[in-house]
């Protein structure tokens, strides 16, 4: 896994993912084994634990995220990857296509680059004096120049929309200080590795500088973001636990098509709201799937 195992939300998800293995009949220690290994956002780790696994000679493997899929498509062609919380599979070149994902691997990715769009909606919501919004993503990715797009698509909602590239915090910090000194600023944080393994620092430069932000995951709200609309982690834990039994079953993870998430949440978090000064409507609270107090 790519998060640390001190993440309380990471061992919730592994924890649903073990119950519906149960549920339909696998149990760790009787008739099947589970090794876990938590990757804490760490490069080389991926890649040790990626060689460490194959070793194994496992069934099938779940593989968290994007790089360690690529990790372990590095040392094995051959063990079927059963694969969530992966941005952008075909274009990241993890599979052939959505529907025919060939080879060994397949899984359940986060969304549909549309949503990208939503987020722009929702600050915009949130925070109706927002006239200028700069894009935080990973450029170096397919998946974060997909979202920019769908965000550009929306239209004139706001009169600038700028990018700010995630590369390293102090990079990162420079940017949002200067984007930060034009008021009527907001921010929409795209959705990434880099972005996945610092929550924190990420929405503590949005407090500091006193700008509304909007985050693809939840765990950002947690950290003290201002509110997220994304996917709903638990239920494609469920999900991917379908996939693995059907390969441990037999079939080829070649013809299980790859699907998209289709359940999703909006977080808001009102100590956020307070500290921007920000009256939020009650219409956008009576949609929340949580509200953070």
């Amino acid at each position: 896994m790519n998060v640390g195992e001190s993440d309380a939300e990471a061992r919730t998800r592994l924890s649903a993912f073990v119950q519906k293995l149960k549920d339909f009949g696998w149990t760790d220690g009787r008739n099947v084994t589970i090794d876990v290994r938590w990757g804490e956002g760490k490069d080389e780790r991926y890649q040790r634990y990626a060689s460490e696994l194959v070793a194994l000679r496992p069934d099938v493997i779940l593989a968290v995220t994007s790089p360690v899929v690529v990790a372990l498509r590095r040392v094995s062609k051959m063990v079927p990857i059963v694969f969530n919380s992966v941005i952008d599979p075909v274009g990241g070149g993890l599979v052939a296509s959505m529907a025919r994902p060939g080879g060994n691997t397949t899984g359940f990715a986060l969304f549909e680059y549309a949503i990208a769009a939503k987020w722009l909606q929702l600050l915009k919501e949130v925070a109706p004096t927002v006239s200028r919004a700069a894009v935080l993503r990973d450029p170096t990715i397919a998946a974060g120049i997909g979202q920019f797009a769908a965000i550009q698509a929306v239209g004139p909602t706001v009169t600038d929309l700028s990018v700010i590239d995630l590369h390293d915090t102090s990079g990162i910090e420079r940017a949002v200080a200067e984007f930060a000194r034009t008021p009527n600023g907001g921010l929409i944080v795209t959705a990434s590795a880099f972005g996945a393994n610092h929550p924190d620092v990420i929405a503590t430069l949005a407090a500091r500088y006193n700008l509304p932000a909007i985050y693809p995951f939840r765990y950002f709200v947690a950290a003290g973001g201002l509110m997220s609309y994304g996917p709903e982690f638990i239920s494609q834990s469920v999900q991917t636990a379908e996939y693995v039994d059907r390969i441990l079953k037999g079939e080829s993870p070649s013809d299980l098509p790859v699907q998209a998430t289709s359940k999703y949440e909006l977080v808001i978090n009102l100590r956020a709201a307070k500290a921007l000064g920000l009256a939020l409507p009650a219409t956008l609270l009576g949609r929340a799937d949580e509200v953070i107090e």
